[in-house]
């Protein structure tokens, strides 16, 4: 049976692909300055500012990584602040190598292709927002109904998702609410703080725009949320690949290649 559209399933391995491009060049990018702050500016000097610093300490032979949120300092060695060069050395870095593009610590670079994969995701979403509008798609398949809402509801979904009991027949055909909550929560919410946060921190933007800036209450705080929202759709991206992993890969992933989907309720 068809359950997603040929344009439906472009924009989402497009959308897959530029998100993965662009989180980690944003790492890499990240790494040139592993500090956040609120407000306009932010600098080494301004402690009163910074909220979240990723380093380490220590010698070569024992090199510590840290994070630093707020007052609290996390062990965080061998993934955030020091961790392994592709070679095997020690490594003073905000993350991994296996994590950034490009691997090693390349400004220009990470810069050149997250700018790109970020009109990559400009012109994708607004192509998937488009067909979604005029469609209905997105009041049908994707915002939750209010009868979905009701608390009884959301908790039933709640109790089947930690049993790991997915819907299977025709049921599977459709979205329930914690997968509509989800998909709306990133595709209309996530992402589009993503692009405006980033259209914020451009000094070319700034100067055209100027109330990109103020929108976020500074470019450093533009800057920060931007960071939360990225690690968001992160955790996302991960949840969501483990559930299509536990609910049927085969079924799940070639629905999204060619379109159908076997409403039986084998894997």
């Amino acid at each position: 049976m068809l359950r997603h559209s040929l344009l439906v399933r472009l924009t989402h391995w497009t959308n897959a692909l530029a998100i993965f491009f662009l989180l980690m060049t944003g790492l890499n990018i990240f790494g040139a300055h592993p500090r956040l702050y609120w407000g306009h500016a932010g600098s080494v000097d301004q402690v009163e500012r910074q909220w979240l610093q990723m380093g380490a300490s220590g010698s070569a032979a024992r090199l510590r990584g840290w994070v630093d949120v707020g007052d609290r300092r996390f062990d965080t060695t061998g993934l955030l602040g020091a961790s392994e060069s592709p070679k095997g050395a020690p490594s003073i870095v905000a993350f991994p190598h296996w994590a950034t593009l490009p691997a090693m610590r390349d400004l220009a670079t990470a810069r050149t292709w997250h700018f790109f994969f970020a009109w990559v995701l400009i012109l994708n979403g607004l192509m998937w927002l488009g067909y979604g509008l005029v469609s209905g798609r997105i009041g049908r398949e994707i915002l939750p109904s209010l009868a979905q809402l009701r608390p009884a509801h959301l908790w039933h979904d709640i109790v089947e998702h930690a049993k790991l009991n997915f819907p299977k027949g025709e049921a599977a055909l459709s979205y329930e609410v914690l997968q509509r909550l989800a998909y709306a929560g990133v595709a209309l919410v996530l992402i589009p703080v993503v692009i405006l946060t980033g259209m914020a921190m451009s000094p070319g933007l700034n100067a055209a725009f100027p109330f990109l800036d103020a929108l976020w209450g500074g470019r450093q705080s533009a800057r920060s949320v931007h960071f939360i929202a990225m690690a968001a759709i992160a955790g996302f991206m991960a949840l969501h690949l483990a559930l299509v992993l536990l609910s049927g890969p085969v079924r799940q992933i070639g629905a999204m290649i060619t379109g159908r989907m076997t409403i039986g309720g084998g894997k």
